[in-house]
């Protein structure tokens, strides 16, 4: 089973078009050690030629262009994506399935909450409706135990979703009443070797039912958004802690690098990046003190085999 970053960066991408934060202005002058990134996505193969799409960005055109395996040029008109899952309905996680329109008709893979926001807060898919059109599939979230499923044409894998305690986005008709499914972290397991993903790019809490699954990976891909709570604040761009947006920073007590020390898997890796966080640069102290624990980060075209 192989997984590829395709996007590694929060909503807005590194650098973000209008920010003028450290990283951003000093990615921009070239004097940061440190890599571009696009919003966060990822793709998931079993025989390397069907792949499903995990989350589609905004970036996802560049995000194709970058990635020779999801355009095997096979036939006239092709594609290696064979279909596409949702981890939730935020903009920066499905407003790439525009840029699909001009394919076959979507299958897409999300929880009930989520296919009705993209059909009234952020109506995708009356939109595509005129176009290839979306054959949904709703991913089972069930509260008193978990449910595997394998997707058609892409074989060898088993995927387990698992509601998290969240918000859903400000489009939302229950933006003030949490249903679950809202948001969603998946098990990704090869069923051939038994080795599992757990993969959660928004991560607010950890319930037991989450810590139970990140236990039982080999491969932790992970919130990776903020290193510490009050960082939006304190740059002066938000009135919102991490917990606010759903996320559980990585530094402070109960945080992120406190979380993964207590976990055994072999590799411990974050994803979704705010372009705030100083961890983007390479020469901080804050990317060093990751390293010291073992934690990787996320870039873009970042392999992962399992």
């Amino acid at each position: 089973m192989k997984i590829i970053v395709l996007g590694s960066s929060a909503g807005g991408g590194f650098p973000q078009w209008n920010c003028n934060c450290a990283n951003c202005d000093r990615m921009r002058r070239g004097t940061l050690k440190a890599k571009a990134r696009t919003q966060s996505s990822i793709a998931v193969s079993a025989d390397g030629e069907n792949w499903i799409l995990i989350n589609a960005s905004p970036d996802i055109l560049t995000q194709i262009q970058a990635t020779p395996a999801l355009q095997p040029g096979r036939y006239a008109r092709d594609t290696g994506i064979a279909a596409v899952l949702l981890m939730d309905a935020q903009v920066d996680h499905t407003t790439g399935l525009l840029m699909l329109r001009e394919g076959k008709p979507i299958p897409l893979y999300c929880t009930a909450s989520v296919w009705d926001d993209l059909t009234t807060g952020l109506p995708l898919v009356p939109v595509l409706s005129h176009y290839c059109g979306v054959r949904w599939h709703p991913l089972p979230i069930r509260q008193d135990h978990l449910e595997a499923i394998e997707l058609p044409g892409i074989d060898g894998i088993r995927f387990t979703p698992l509601a998290l305690s969240s918000k859903a986005p400000p489009y939302s008709p229950h933006r003030e009443n949490p249903h679950p499914g809202d948001n969603i972290g998946l098990m990704i397991e090869n069923r051939a070797s038994g080795k599992k993903v757990f993969y959660a790019p928004g991560l607010g809490e950890i319930e037991p039912h989450v810590e139970a699954a990140m236990r039982s990976a080999d491969c932790l891909l992970v919130d990776g958004t903020f290193w510490s709570a009050d960082e939006m604040i304190r740059l002066g761009f938000s009135s919102k802690h991490a917990a606010d947006m759903g996320h559980l920073p990585q530094s402070g007590p109960g945080g992120m690098i406190e979380c993964l020390d207590s976990m055994d898997a072999a590799r411990k890796i974050l994803i979704h990046i705010n372009n705030t966080n100083p961890i983007l640069d390479e020469d901080s102290e804050q990317h060093a003190a990751l390293l010291r624990h073992g934690i990787e980060i996320a870039h873009d075209g970042m392999e992962i085999t399992l």
